[in-house]
């Protein structure tokens, strides 16, 4: 019998996030992110016109997309899929040409000032394969954020994705994200109505 090969994916549930930006600063530290850049951050964003104004949070990181453009738009293949799915970059091959981040529908990449490569989430895989959590997830204070093998029936990732109405970021994309959102408001979805960019400042 073969065996099923695992698929890495996250759920943020929104109506958990409290904006607290646990996940920002324990990411930084975990990965040792440069000041100025971010791997994840708390989009802060606002709907509505005064005084009916509806603020909203949205945690966002790299989306490990099954279809990813980045992997394509990489002229030297440093971008790359490992077997659980994970998009990873090799440093050492990395050009910092930022195709990948013009590829990318997300904005979630960024060339680091120290390195001068590119740079995103990994979902922390050093992490995972000692099997831990991503630091995000640990450290999330109001558990908005559950990392797990979405081909695992069993896992909780899965039964959230299986028994909730769940949205991913720009599906007309049709890059396949495996960072799913619960609670998530189509507009704010779509970013139309962003005010407060990466920092929450």
């Amino acid at each position: 019998m073969t065996e099923t090969k695992k698929r890495y994916a996250m759920v943020i549930d929104l109506r958990k996030c409290v904006g607290c930006n646990a996940c920002t600063v324990s990411c930084k530290i975990e990965n040792q992110v440069p000041d100025g850049v971010f791997r994840t951050w708390v989009k802060e964003m606002e709907k509505g016109v005064y005084p009916e104004v509806t603020r909203f949070r949205l945690p966002r990181l790299c989306n490990h997309c099954d279809n990813a453009p980045c992997l394509a738009a990489c002229p030297v293949q440093a971008t790359y899929r490992t077997e659980d799915g994970t998009i990873l970059i090799d440093y050492d091959h990395c050009i910092g040409c930022k195709y990948c981040m013009t590829a990318c529908p997300y904005d979630a990449r960024f060339v680091n000032p120290i390195r001068k490569t590119a740079e995103k989430c990994t979902f922390c895989y050093h992490r995972v394969q000692e099997g831990l959590l991503p630091a995000c997830v640990t450290t999330c204070v109001g558990g908005a954020r559950v990392f797990g093998d979405l081909n695992d029936p069993q896992s909780l990732v899965a039964k959230l994705v299986a028994n909730n109405p769940v949205q991913v970021l720009k599906p007309e994309m049709n890059t396949e994200p495996m960072v799913y959102y619960i609670g998530a408001d189509r507009d704010i979805m779509g970013a139309r109505y962003t005010n407060l960019e990466k920092g929450g400042n």
